[in-house]
């Protein structure tokens, strides 16, 4: 049998306190909506596909509550293309589930500003056991510029915007991806945070570019 009280003195203090909160806080006001959750399972509208960064949580910046997004984070928020080739694709079986089972409307590619993962990736940094292999995603992106010559933080924000972009086209390699984008079942968006001012651009298709989102 499980020692409860044991399991949770192994948690951080911080996260100990914020269950607290969370419990005497935001629980009781959403304690319906869970209840309806559990019951009824989840049906999210938006997948959000984000970075693992810290200070880039889809939850906080969209606002959102229990069972509104569907959201899978990793180093760099890449997306790989699609590659059935049994082995293990994390972010593939999410796009699978959110899009074959959940049947979500909206699928969120969000980039962010000082990603560690990209940084890595245009300073050679040494690839680890997994790192470089992941984000070499990211080549293809990078070939698509056509110069290094700004300086580094101009660099590295068009290389994190590019990314998004490339990330949206892998995408569209998947084949049920396509088919409800061309069925007209499933919109791709591309999203771009600066963790600095809060500010979130969003990728325009007909001009090519990302436009700043206004607050209402």
């Amino acid at each position: 049998m499980t020692d409860n009280r044991k399991d949770a003195m192994s948690l951080p203090q911080r996260l100990r306190d914020g269950y607290g909160a969370f419990r005497s806080g935001r629980l009781p006001t959403e304690q319906s909506r869970y209840r309806d959750l559990a019951e009824r399972g989840q049906a999210p509208a938006t997948m959000v596909v984000g970075c693992c960064d810290s200070r880039v949580s889809p939850e906080v910046i969209f606002d959102a509550g229990p069972g509104e997004l569907f959201v899978v984070r990793n180093v760099a928020n890449l997306v790989p293309p699609y590659a059935p080739d049994g082995a293990y694709h994390g972010v593939s079986a999410a796009l699978e589930y959110a899009v074959t089972v959940l049947r979500v409307q909206h699928i969120v590619v969000l980039g962010h500003a000082r990603c560690g993962g990209i940084q890595a990736y245009a300073n050679n940094a040494p690839p680890g056991d997994f790192i470089g292999k992941w984000t070499s995603l990211l080549a293809p992106a990078a070939a698509s510029m056509r110069s290094r010559a700004d300086a580094p933080g101009s660099y590295l924000m068009r290389l994190e915007l590019a990314s998004v972009r490339v990330s949206i086209e892998n995408l569209m390699t998947f084949p049920f991806i396509r088919g409800a984008c061309e069925r007209g079942t499933l919109a791709l968006h591309g999203a771009y945070f600066d963790v600095a001012s809060g500010e979130l651009s969003v990728f325009d298709p007909v001009a090519g570019r990302f436009v700043a989102v206004g607050g209402g």
